[in-house]
């Protein structure tokens, strides 16, 4: 299998990573950036709904209107959040995607992702579960959470299709199951192989998937 050179970018605590533009430990970082980063620290480890506004604005250190003027309500605060952990995890997935060449190394490449997410530091479940399970239907918390889950199983159908899969959306689905059984397993049993047995467990359905039909 061919391999390409894997970059070393830091994803930063809790997978927070490409929140803040580089050189920003050069300078003081906007509102904006530090509220994101106090919310990404507290949302993620107590829960968004669990930390009151106000413990945000107070660990980042601003004013209680520049979180209003910049984003309007904690909800949106919270969506934001989200879609920056989002940001973090595509960096991370499309990363390890990319060290390969091959079609079918680059689909079970998607639980190698999800094992260095698993291993970063502070690791406490998938951000968009945890979120989602404490909103309300269509709060921005919720559709965040499902923005995320669309952009998995369209990468794993992406990927599917690449390597030849007949029905590509059948075994999409199947893997997207593997994806959060994983995370829960990472999570509930402190355990970063998890992704490595969901890895082996999705080459067993694609080997399955691409098999020949058998006639009767």
């Amino acid at each position: 299998m061919a391999v390409r050179e894997a970059s070393t970018t830091a994803e930063g605590s809790g997978g927070f990573g490409g929140v803040v533009p580089p050189g920003a430990s050069r300078v003081r970082a906007s509102a904006r950036e530090r509220l994101l980063a106090a919310a990404n620290e507290l949302f993620y480890n107590e829960g968004v709904h669990t930390v009151g506004i106000d413990r945000v604005i107070e660990q980042a250190g601003v004013a209680k209107a520049s979180l209003y003027n910049t984003f309007g309500s904690k909800d949106e605060l919270v969506r934001a959040y989200l879609q920056a952990r989002h940001a973090s995890v595509t960096q991370t997935i499309t990363r390890a995607v990319d060290r390969y060449d091959t079609p079918r190394e680059r689909l079970l490449a998607v639980f190698e992702g999800q094992g260095e997410l698993f291993a970063q530091p502070g690791y406490h479940g998938c951000a968009f579960a945890r979120a989602s399970a404490e909103s309300l239907p269509g709060d921005p918390a919720e559709q965040a959470a499902e923005a995320y889950r669309h952009w998995v199983r369209a990468l794993l159908t992406e990927l599917a299709a690449q390597a030849g899969v007949p029905e590509p959306g059948v075994l999409a689905r199947q893997l997207h199951l593997l994806y959060d059984g994983s995370g829960q397993s990472a999570r509930m049993d402190h355990d970063p192989a998890a992704a490595a047995a969901a890895r082996a467990a999705a080459a067993t359905l694609l080997d399955a998937a691409l098999a020949p039909a058998t006639g009767s």
